[in-house]
């Protein structure tokens, strides 16, 4: 008898923005003076680059554990709140007093659009610190979600959270939150250059590098050391890179939108699953495409996902060999761990 390999729920880390989402739909207009509209449908949810990549991850059976940094207020409480509706642990944030949570209003449109007014609040108060790095050890995987944001930690300090992560053996992806520019891209560059994998959307990506071109955008990531890069095109899908370094177009699975908040986290916590299931990185991306579509399809980033056997079922409906192919790795991952 061998030795056991772990199953799932794999140990994951998300570290970065934890925000409070107030979101309300459809709204067309700003009533002008004291006036009202009367909305279908508010909700409050935990987001954000980590905390809503940390609702799906858990969703997708990973057991998860939250770093990042809020405020002692209600919009904290709250965050903790829904965090906690997932069994997502949440010791790892810290509380700063004197400081409101980050939160964001977003007013959905009829299409699906979402304007944003955003207050930064204690995601910037995050320091290194506040993260015991005992802690990441015997992960399967660390997301460092929105290290751009994280306005209280140098560069030297984000890639030392990486490199601790990848020397305990876990996979490392990181992601960013804001539109981003080559400056900024220099500051987040030695976290970039040791991480396993950069998720950021197009627009981010062309701004970070400034390329006019993807492909080059991620010849250039790729050169810093990156082992791979996964770009999000919204409703075109997504580029990924596979092994050699080869560029990948997956296309967007059809959903009737409702709100496109939260896809991106979503694709991030569909593509990590993946990966940790041992999926080559173009299966794992189509399962990131599939988290995307049903996340578009409710309000809020939480929306849509109910389980990873729903989300395989979604993909199957789009591409039945590579729907396959995952549940024959998440089947051989039970029996080695029942080994």
């Amino acid at each position: 008898m061998h030795a056991a390999r772990r199953v799932p729920p794999r140990r994951v880390v998300v570290i970065g923005p934890h925000i409070l989402d107030i979101l309300g739909r459809p709204v067309e207009e700003i009533p002008p003076g004291q006036g009202s509209v009367r909305l279908e449908e508010i909700r409050l949810t935990a987001a954000g680059t980590a905390a809503g990549a940390a609702v799906d991850l858990a969703k997708l059976d990973a057991r998860v554990s939250a770093f990042g940094a809020i405020g002692s207020d209600l919009a904290g409480d709250m965050v903790l709140a829904a965090l906690a509706r997932y069994n997502i642990d949440t010791s790892g944030l810290v509380r700063k007093p004197g400081t409101q949570t980050s939160a964001t209003m977003l007013p959905i449109r009829g299409n699906g659009e979402r304007p944003a007014l955003h207050v930064p609040g204690a995601t910037r108060l995050f320091q290194f610190d506040d993260i015991d790095l005992a802690r990441l050890q015997d992960l399967d995987a660390v997301l460092l979600g929105g290290p751009d944001a994280l306005a209280g930690l140098c560069a030297d300090e984000l890639a030392t959270i990486v490199k601790t992560a990848q020397a305990e053996g876990a996979l490392v992806a990181i992601d960013v939150l804001h539109p981003g520019n080559v400056k900024a891209f220099e500051r987040l560059s030695p976290a970039v250059a040791g991480a396993d994998w950069f998720w950021p959307n197009s627009d981010q990506l062309l701004a970070l590098t400034g390329r006019a071109d993807l492909e080059l955008a991620i010849s250039d990531v790729l050169a810093l050391g990156t082992a791979g890069v996964a770009v999000t095109l919204g409703a075109d899908g997504c580029l990924v890179t596979s092994g050699n370094g080869d560029v990948t177009h997956i296309p967007a699975i059809k959903a009737s939108v409702v709100d496109t908040t939260g896809c991106g986290d979503s694709f991030n916590a569909g593509m990590l699953t993946g990966l940790l299931l041992g999926c080559d990185p173009v299966d794992a991306a189509w399962l990131g495409v599939a988290c995307g579509a049903l996340v578009a399809t409710g309000l809020g980033s939480d929306a849509g996902i109910v389980s990873l056997d729903q989300v395989i079922d979604c993909l199957g409906a789009a591409n039945g060999e590579v729907a396959e192919r995952i549940r024959a790795h998440r089947a051989a991952n039970e029996e080695d761990g029942g080994t």
